[in-house]
Formats: C-alpha cells, structure tokens, sequence
C-alpha cells in the first residue's frame, strides 16, 4: 500500500484528503497539532487501521519514528490557519508553520527517496489583485506589512522554499493556489463567507457583508477541490497551478443563494470590511483544464444545499 503524510489532516480540507486517499487505497498518517484542525473531522476515519492520526506541531519537526517510520510516498502540506479570524489571532504560529513547518514537511519527503510532496498555497498570494482573472504568471499585488500579510506573505515563502527544494535537491514538488473553498467540514461561522452565511441562516441572524457586498469570490465545492488537488499531486509539473472554480459571484448575490437554499429571509446588515480586503478573486484554470483535464463540477446552488444538509445534521448533533 502507497502512504502518504496529510500536516493539517484533521482539518477542513486534509480531513477530506485523508478520506479520499483511503478510499483510493492508500494508508495515511494524518498530523495536527488541532489548534484549528478538530477530532470531529476524523472521527468516522479512526477505526479504519489504515489511518494514524498523530498529534504534533509539525513547527517542532517530524519524528521520522513511531507512526511514521518506514515509507513514505507522498507528502500533502495543509497545516495552517486558513480564515481570516484564525491567522490574525495567530499570527506567529501561521508564519511558523508556512516557513518552519514547510522546510520540516519537505525534510521528510527528502528523507524518502522518490516521494511526492504539494504544497497548499493559496490564492491570498495574489493579495488584492489588479487583473482578472488571476494567472500563475501574475506576482501579485500584497501587502507585505498589513494584518493579512501573516498568511499572505507565509504562503509566498512557503512557495519559495518549495522551489528552492526541488532545484536543490530534485524534489518532486507540486504547488496547489487554492482559491475559495466550502463544504461539509468547513468549521461553522469561522469566518469565510460561505460558513458564516450558513450558520447565520441556521440560527435565524442577520447575514452579515463587510463593506458594500460587491466584491467577488469564486466559490469551489471541496469534492471538486480535492479531485484537482491529487489530480496535480499525480502529474508532471512543478509550478503553481491554480484549482478552483472560475464561476464569480458578489459576496451580496451569495447572500441571495443562502437564502434561497435555507430558505430564510433574514436580513443584510453591512459591517466594515477588513484591512486589505480584496475587491476581486477569480481564478483562471486554463492551466488546470491543459495539464490535468480538471474543471469543476459542482455549480454554487448544489454545493450550497450540500453545505447546508451538512451544517443542519451537525446543529441536530
């Protein structure tokens, strides 16, 4: 059997990993220090023997003994804070983990001659772009010293040490930009639009937009997500390459399909949008189609009533 490393595997997106990866046959060693990540998320996953769910602040390295001596054939690099409300309020520990955590995560894929290793990156390394859509190619527009330069500026060292590794050492290096993603897992109201729009409406509060609700965001279904994210981990390329879904919609036209779906009526109350807030957010994937024949699936209204059946069984308990 292949295994494979998930950091950050009790998480929103490296709990679904963990899952679709033993469903393709593979044993995973999931790693979380669960200070975002939750046991909820790999709850249905502990009594399968193929799964190891290791507690550990990869910051601190990685034993390459116990739960994770012998072979490794992949690493998948997902530790890190990811909502905005996360990283402010730690905002060391997610610079620690996008630098420190990286080089520990790539030293143990160079200790397994022949792994693979992808890096979740994200579309934030764009910051508040000035085109659209937003290609590889394009360095970005961030500021180095606001709030969100903590999450921002880690994932651009991140990207960097990743390249560094595979010129140096010949690394079979992936970089995933993952844009706006949702679904089951995604922790409720932790401060991405989706989430907080749903557990708004579950619990009968006012919607709440920052600023006037007409910036955009692209909003891409984690089954859709993680179908691309291993798609790129198979493939020969080691460059960024943007995965999520090209569809873009104002965050006030979001709020319109929540309460279609719900069903509520609740209403909009306008807060201050955040310290460089991007006004746009649009992938475009054509390199995604090229390389990996990957597109997304999912259209917004499915994923919401998806998301929605999710958060509701999750209220009920």
């Amino acid at each position: 059997m292949p295994r494979a490393v998930v950091t950050g595997g009790a998480g929103f997106l490296g709990s679904h990993l963990s899952e679709t990866l033993l469903a393709r046959g593979w044993d995973v060693v999931a790693i979380d220090n669960l200070s975002t990540g939750s046991l909820g998320n790999v709850a249905h996953l502990r009594d399968d023997p193929r799964f190891t769910l290791l507690e550990h602040d990869i910051v601190q390295g990685i034993p390459l003994d116990g739960p994770l001596a012998g072979r490794v054939d992949a690493v998948l690099h997902f530790a890190s804070p990811a909502s905005p409300p996360a990283y402010l309020a730690r905002g060391i520990e997610t610079l620690e983990v996008g630098a420190i955590g990286t080089q520990h995560a790539l030293e143990l894929t160079r200790a397994n001659e022949g792994a693979r290793f992808l890096l979740a990156s994200t579309s934030e390394v764009y910051g508040d772009p000035l085109v659209d859509p937003q290609t590889e190619s394009y360095w970005g527009n961030v500021n180095p010293i606001g709030p969100r330069s903590v999450y921002d500026e880690a994932k651009r060292y991140a990207e960097a040490i990743t390249m560094a590794y595979h010129r140096t050492h010949g690394l079979d290096t992936h970089i995933v930009r993952i844009f706006n993603t949702y679904g089951p897992r995604l922790a409720p109201g932790d401060g991405r639009v989706v989430s907080n729009f749903l557990t708004q409406a579950i619990r009968g509060e006012p919607l709440s937009v920052y600023g006037d609700g007409l910036q955009t965001r692209s909003f891409c279904y984690v089954d859709d997500e993680v179908r691309g994210l291993l798609a790129l981990l198979d493939a020969p390329y080691h460059e960024p390459v943007n995965i999520g879904n090209p569809d873009e919609f104002t965050v006030l036209e979001l709020a319109e399909l929540v309460h279609e779906v719900t069903g509520t009526t609740t209403p909009i109350v306008h807060e201050a949008i955040p310290v460089d807030d991007p006004r746009q957010r649009r992938p475009d994937i054509t390199l995604a189609r090229e390389l990996l024949g990957w597109a997304p699936t999912v259209d917004l209204v499915d994923g919401l009533e998806r998301s929605y059946s999710a958060y509701l069984a999750a209220a009920r308990g």
